[in-house]
């Protein structure tokens, strides 16, 4: 059988080994530890090995472990706990570890100290005082002793083994030096007292403590929450439907579907399971799914997909798959899948700890031996042990990608990106292909007006198509409308509204009768399509959908809309292409679509009418050439796709399961960011590939110095203390080192003309906001006397484009009015002042 476990205790690369190894020893079929996650996935003989069995293994070698399924409430919130109990611990240690290390080490600067401290008869006070500001900092931090010292006994050391043996050989040498100076001032052997008064190293035992516990917290930080992206996928379809059972609507749970049932879906509602259409039509938005900008017309005996969302009429239909087997379940099962055979990325500093700790402990043992064997005697043998754990303490080596990782997710929140976890940034760096969705990755999502041609004044042809529109919902109607609203032509009243399933619509306006839609609309009611239909081919040769409209002989013009790439997506695809990225686009779009954005953005290559599950496969197919993929998507869809990918990025304002399911988030929607995350990263691995060498280099240098290697030729000796201070200048090194990443720009060639973009598209959102925002001004107009004033100014008003309302307030002289995009003033004050009123001025709200 197959069983998954919560694994509790884990915090570097050994850990996640000694795991596998205890549990691979039982004799189990296969185990995959995540030190991401922190799940194990174990495959074995329930026969022959129960789940206690596996429990157990992983308890003796100092872990935690649960079934998954077992979880309780309390524990979902884990991560955040222990965030809050690292964060709480750290807070601690530095408010005991300012005034140790003023004590211990402020006479050295000329810091001020109370007489009781001062000298060989305060030497005691001195040290004991020490020895109690430590103390709290050992209690709250006592997790690097339990761990580390259960995991020596279980003969499994980890980082949290070297951490503890030097932080404790320090505090019990401390211990040590109070007993002796105690010794000293008691039988007045005062250069006994004065030997070990300079000899404390209290500081030494809080800093390796508190340095690594801010190491922890930094790495608790940046892990980032993936838990929550099957919850999110789960809740897109409804929990609840409506059968058709003996022609009464029946409300049941969605789990108690079956095979056949009849399900009626209203306006506005979710699709809880796939089937077919058996009565009625309607348009359904399935972009969560297949990643379609337009909503589909579903008509009898069309298929319909679980998650989908119902946008106009009713129907019914007949369930073909239910549970397990509809396109969400399938969808859910795969990013459980991917998060699950991800890879655990191991990091450099662990997978060396491995055989840097016991070697380490094994030079530190040898060095008493050998020092005592030389007839050094005890206190000048262990003297020289202690140095060598406490300079080897991996403080710099712990530090060295934490605190890269910080500073580097903290200057990416100016790019606007939110790196999810520290693996993302780390694993950035070295992928070499890009899979961008097209549908609100590339593009910005939603259809747009993009060509008008007509034998008719352009204005009046918009008029008329936007009027017959109006009471359309599909999204190139909005798409029209939006566009005349730009344009402040105003939509009149039409009557005889009729909606054609699946061609387009029909309405008379100004008592004459007009029509708009596809070509088969056209052809279906005999419509002299004149030479519109040549130029409708060639804006499918450039990705564009093409609206005919006609009256009841004649096509009068036809107008273009397409999902037009966003104006970054060209200077971003080519700033990728530039550092040597090959770059692919995915998309359940159709192949001209898709073509014609592929040759305009000089993309490397296209996958179009790609399927949910397809996408992850193509995933899976360029893994399998050896590439390293970085997926860059927003819709439902791309959750499979995100989750199997070696990184994953999800746009800011795509669904929340993209969201989840990536590694990276790009906040603010800009595609540039994709090229700004890339070269941090990069950056970011330079500054760890630094921070430890310089780390090894240290303990390379140090350690031989500390064994006192080269005391018998120069007389040379390291003291603890010179060990403890060289051992935190070495963490205070690689934090500066890790700082130069606030001063990281992304320096690309057309800075200029990115910002000029980047402008256009703020103006953009803002003058979009505006258009679609009802707006208030007051117009304020003289020589209005009685109701028949007050009406006549209003109706001037109304006729004018673009405004929605108006009232007159008779006794101020004004007009509140509401109006929508923007209002031609000048216009206002014509049409008032040839009405014979007089127009004085207005103010906005």
């Amino acid at each position: 059988m197959k069983e998954r476990f919560d694994v509790s205790g884990m915090t570097c690369a050994s850990c996640q080994a000694n795991v596998q190894k205890a549990v691979e020893k039982l004799g189990v079929d296969f185990v995959n530890v995540n030190l991401i996650s922190e799940t194990m996935t174990v495959s074995y003989d329930d026969g022959k090995i129960s789940e206690n069995d596996i429990i157990k293994a992983v308890e003796k070698i100092g872990y935690g472990a649960k079934p998954k399924n077992k979880k309780n409430l309390k524990e979902n919130n884990k991560t955040f706990d222990e965030e809050k109990i690292v964060k709480n611990r750290l807070i601690i240690s530095f408010i005991f570890l300012i005034p140790l290390m003023y004590v211990s080490m402020g006479h050295m600067i000329n810091l001020p100290l109370p007489h009781f401290l001062m000298g060989a008869r305060g030497s005691v006070n001195f040290a004991f005082l020490q020895f109690l500001l430590t103390l709290p900092i050992v209690f709250v931090n006592r997790i690097f002793y339990i761990s580390g010292f259960k995991a020596l006994f279980n003969k499994a050391s980890n980082m949290d083994t070297l951490v503890g043996l030097g932080s404790f050989a320090a505090l019990i040498y401390g211990i040590f030096a109070i007993m002796r100076m105690a010794y000293g001032l008691g039988f007045e052997k005062f250069e006994i007292v004065e030997n070990y008064r300079h000899n404390l190293y209290f500081e030494s035992s809080a800093m390796i403590l508190t340095l690594i516990t801010l190491g922890k917290y930094f790495e608790k930080k940046s892990k980032g929450q993936t838990k929550k992206s099957l919850e999110s996928l789960m809740d897109l379809a409804p929990k609840k439907a409506r059968i058709l059972k003996d022609k009464n609507e029946v409300e049941i749970l969605v789990e108690d579907l079956k095979k056949g049932d009849l399900i009626l879906v209203r306006p506005g509602e979710a699709i809880p399971v796939d089937g077919i259409v058996k009565e009625g039509s309607s348009l359904v938005d399935e972009s969560a799914i297949t990643g379609e900008s337009i909503p589909v017309n579903k008509n009898i005996g069309d298929e319909v997909i679980s998650a989908t969302l119902n946008k106009q009429g009713s129907f019914i239909f007949e369930a073909t798959k239910v549970g397990e087997d509809t396109t969400l379940s399938k969808i859910i099962e795969l990013v459980n899948q991917a998060n699950e055979t991800k890879a655990p990325i191991a990091k450099l500093a662990d997978k060396i700890s491995a055989i840097f700790v016991p070697t380490v402990m094994i030079i530190s043992l040898f060095t008493f031996v050998i020092w005592m064997i030389l007839g050094y005697g005890f206190e000048f043998s262990l003297n020289f042990a202690i140095s060598v754990l406490v300079i080897s303490c991996p403080c710099a080596l712990g530090l060295a990608t934490p605190m890269a990782i910080m500073v580097a997710t903290g200057k990416s929140a100016q790019f606007g990106l939110l790196f999810k976890n520290a693996e993302s940034l780390e694993n950035l760096h070295k992928v070499d292909t890009i899979l961008l969705d097209k549908t609100g990755t590339i593009t910005e999502g939603k259809p747009q007006v993009t060509y008008i041609i007509s034998e008719i004044d352009e204005n009046e042809f918009i008029k008329i198509a936007s009027s017959i529109e109006n009471n359309s919902e599909h999204p190139l109607s909005h798409a029209i409308s939006e566009y005349a609203k730009a344009k402040n032509i105003q939509a009149k009243n039409i009557e005889d509204f009729e909606a054609i399933s699946g061609k387009g619509i029909k309405a008379k306006y100004e008592n004459k009768i007009y029509y708009g839609g596809n070509i088969s609309l056209m052809k279906e009611k005999n419509i002299d399509l004149k030479s519109y239909e040549k130029k409708a081919d060639k804006f499918s040769n450039e990705g564009k959908t093409s609206m005919y409209f006609a009256d009841e002989k004649n096509v009068i013009g036809i107008i273009a809309v397409q999902d037009k790439p966003k104006n970054l997506s060209k200077i971003a695809i080519d700033e990728m292409k530039k550092m040597g990225y090959e770059v692919r686009m995915i998309t359940g779009d159709n192949e001209k679509t898709a073509e014609a954005i592929k040759n305009a953005l000089n993309i490397d290559e296209k996958y179009a009418e790609v399927l949910p599950q397809d996408k992850e496969k193509e995933i899976k197919n360029l893994q399998k050439l050896g590439k390293k993929v970085l997926m860059v998507g927003d819709g439902i869809n791309d959750a499979p796709a995100l989750a199997r990918s070696d990184v994953s990025m999800a746009i800011g304002n795509g669904t929340d399961v993209a969201i989840e399911s990536a590694d990276i988030i790009l906040i603010n929607n800009n595609i540039l960011d994709i090229v700004s995350a890339l070269k941090l990263s990069k950056s970011t691995i330079k500054i760890i590939k630094e921070n430890l060498f310089w780390a090894f280099f240290y303990n390379i240098i140090g350690i031989p110095l500390a064994a006192g290697l080269l005391y018998p030729a120069f007389g040379l000796k390291l003291s603890p203390m010179f060990g403890a201070f060289a051992m935190s200048f070495s963490s205070i090194f690689v934090c500066l080192n890790s700082l130069r990443l606030r001063k990281f720009k992304a320096n690309f060639e057309n800075e200029e003309k990115i910002k000029e973009e980047i402008q256009k598209e703020k103006n953009k959102n803002i003058k979009e906001k505006k258009m679609n925002e009802l707006n208030k001004m007051i117009v304020k107009v003289n020589q209005m006397s009685c109701n028949h004033c007050k009406n006549r100014v209003e109706e001037i008003l109304k006729n004018i484009s673009g405004i929605e309302n108006a009232e007159v307030n008779l006794d101020e002289k004004l007009a509140e009015v509401d109006y929508f995009g923007a209002i031609d003033e000048n216009e206002i004050k014509e049409k008032i002042n040839d009405a014979g009123y007089e127009f004085v001025g207005i103010e906005y709200k």
